[in-house]
This record gives structure tokens, C-alpha cells and sequence, in this order.
């Protein structure tokens, strides 16, 4: 959103830096022009801010239609940098050793102390960052995505805005037999914060959630899962404003559409179990 050069700058040398051929890059300006960037660095200007799924929807794009110019994109938040030159090399060998291998979720730590917070171990068994595994979702800064995943179950669901739109794409790249790795060895340094920075989290979180359950879970387990996060969220005591907003934004994911309806398979939901993550929480 242009609030940030030095950090976008110190994330486009992080890329440049990498081992092996050079890495493309795209800058999607989010309702504010692009400035300032390498002139080998190709820019997307867009009149207002659409929000972090269609930004990326749109980023794709500007690699050929879906994104087909190359084989493999990285999503990458522009206050972040990559700790080591050998991150796109790695990610190249994970594709070409595994070909059902479609996602890739980096882990995130803090420049500062190194540190993983939990909420970034996109598993419940998340004691420990610096354990790599299968999973069933993965961090919407810091991933490499196969580009025939998106050619075969469709982009980032735009009308999310941001808030469990990497969920949505796993649940479908799962459900399209794709897998998704957890590699704690490919890094991403960012700052440490707290979500609920966003003055819309709450809303979003809850809204999205439920819009999330709609099109992805077969109807008995819709009730299951938003049940479970309804106490889950009543647990953790939020502020009465906290409260209020997440209130808002779950009447609001009923009230209006959630986009196509297209429940995964039973066989999709054992294996969300199997690793660990059964969708009803």
C-alpha cells in the first residue's frame, strides 16, 4: 500500500539475492502507484485497495493468463525478507522431488529474536516451528504455490478481502488431491505482531469463517465447525467491542452470498483428520 519502501526494498533484495536463476518479480500497488522498485521489477498499479486475495488474484495475472508464464509462485509480505539465498532453490527441489506436492508454507520468524509465534505453525501441534510436516492450510505471506493448482481449482476467493483465504484454497487444493507442506527450513523474516491490528479483523475473522464453511463443508459439518469456533472465540474472553465486531461480521457471512458452494468429499475430510486438522475446528 506504499506505506513501507524500505522494507519492500529490503524484500526485493532478499529475492534478488537467491541462488539459481533469477526470480521474477511482480508489485501490486494497492491503490497507490508503485515507486521506487529495480527496473527489472514489473508493477501493477491499482486505483483502490481490493483487498489482500484479489491483490494476489490480480499479481498472477501479470505472469500470463493464471499465471502460466511459470510453474511456481511465491506470495511474499512486503515488510518481510528472506533469511537465506538459498529459499527458491529449495523450493525448487520440493516441487521436482514430489509431484503431487502443490503448497509450500514458509515459516515466519522475527528479525529481531528469531522466534515463531504459534499462531504461525499452521498446525495444532504448533509447540514446535522448527518441525516441518504435512499440514492442512499455510500462511498467506510467506508461501509458494504450483501454478496447475490455481489452473485446476480456481484463485484466492477476492470477496474475502483477507482473513482465511488461504484456508479456502487449501481446503480445495486438498480436495483436488493436491498436498501442503509445512518447511520450517525456508524462512521468512517479519516482524512480530498481533492480527487484531487491523481495525476490520474481528469482523472479517468471523464473517469470512462462516463464508468459509459454507462453500467448502458438507452441510453436517457446517453447523460442527461454527459451533466449535463460536466457543472457541466466547473462550478466549474478547473485549466487548472484539465482541461486538465478531458478532457483526457472523450474522453478516449468513446474510450474504459466499460465492460457489462446492463441499469437499468425504475422502477429503478424513484426510484433513488424518493430518491432524479435522474441519470442525
Amino acid at each position: 500500500m506504499g506505506d513501507r519502501p524500505d522494507d519492500l526494498r529490503a524484500l526485493i533484495d532478499s529475492v534478488a539475492a537467491q541462488d539459481g536463476d533469477r526470480v521474477e518479480v511482480v508489485v501490486v500497488g494497492q491503490g497507490t502507484p508503485v515507486t521506487g522498485v529495480p527496473d527489472w521489477v514489473r508493477t501493477v498499479d491499482l486505483p483502490a485497495n481490493v483487498g489482500i486475495p484479489a491483490g494476489r488474484n490480480i499479481g498472477i495475472e501479470a505472469f500470463g493468463p493464471g499465471g502460466t508464464d511459470v510453474d511456481v509462485l511465491l506470495f511474499l509480505d512486503d515488510d518481510g525478507r528472506l533469511a537465506h539465498p538459498d529459499t527458491a532453490e529449495l523450493v525448487r527441489q520440493a516441487f521436482t522431488a514430489d509431484p503431487r506436492l502443490g503448497i509450500i508454507s514458509f515459516r515466519i520468524a522475527d528479525p529481531e529474536t528469531g522466534a515463531t509465534q504459534r499462531r504461525h505453525v499452521p498446525r495444532l501441534r504448533a509447540s514446535d516451528p522448527l518441525r516441518s510436516s504435512r499440514v492442512t492450510t499455510f500462511l498467506g505471506g510467506a508461501n509458494a504455490v504450483r501454478t496447475k493448482v490455481f489452473a485446476e481449482v480456481g484463485g484466492l476467493p477476492g470477496e474475502f478481502f483477507y482473513a482465511h483465504e488461504e484456508t479456502d484454497l487449501a481446503w480445495r487444493a486438498l480436495d483436488a488431491d493436491w498436498m501442503i507442506d509445512y518447511r520450517a527450513d525456508m524462512v521468512l523474516l517479519h516482524p512480530t505482531t498481533a492480527p487484531s491490528r487491523h481495525a476490520s479483523y474481528h469482523f472479517n475473522v468471523a464473517r469470512n469463517r462462516v463464508w468459509l464453511a459454507r462453500r467448502n463443508l458438507p452441510a453436517p459439518l457446517v453447523p460442527a465447525y461454527l459451533g466449535v469456533w463460536l466457543l472457541l472465540t466466547l473462550a478466549r474472553r474478547p473485549s466487548l467491542s472484539a465482541l461486538k465486531a465478531w458478532s457483526g461480521g457472523f450474522r453478516e457471512g449468513w446474510r450474504t452470498p459466499c460465492g460457489p458452494r462446492r463441499p469437499m468429499r468425504w475422502r477429503t475430510v478424513w484426510r484433513l483428520t488424518r493430518l491432524g486438522r479435522p474441519p470442525v475446528v
